[in-house]
């Protein structure tokens, strides 16, 4: 899927994919069921919807955000260029996202 057309459960899952990635890099533990889980698509965040969640995010990768004054939030980061969404957080999430895998996603088709 593309990620300029990533939204709810599939871009959440995607976002909640890179950071369990992100985890495990850094040699954090996690467990086994948890991978599972957010692997298939059972265990997914409200990135895209909470900012308690997508907030964090946008602060740690330096996430830029404006209003493009047609109903559009624009997000880039400068490796990435610009992600468009209806709200901030899509907006930025399907940056990360982008930015983190790329142009395209492979998302479980449960979530589609």
């Amino acid at each position: 899927m593309k990620t300029s057309d990533l939204t709810g459960p599939a871009l959440n899952w995607a976002v909640t994919k890179i950071e369990l990635l992100g985890m495990l890099s850094r040699g954090e533990y996690v467990k086994t069921w948890v991978q599972d889980a957010t692997t298939s698509g059972e265990q997914i965040d409200p990135y895209s919807t909470d900012w308690l969640w997508g907030g964090p995010i946008i602060e740690r990768e330096k996430i830029e955000l404006r209003h493009d004054g047609r109903n559009s939030w624009c997000a880039w980061i400068a490796s990435t260029g610009a992600m468009h969404g209806p709200t901030p957080l899509i907006a930025a999430m399907r940056c990360y996202v982008a930015s983190k895998l790329g142009d395209e996603v492979d998302i479980p088709k449960e979530l589609l």
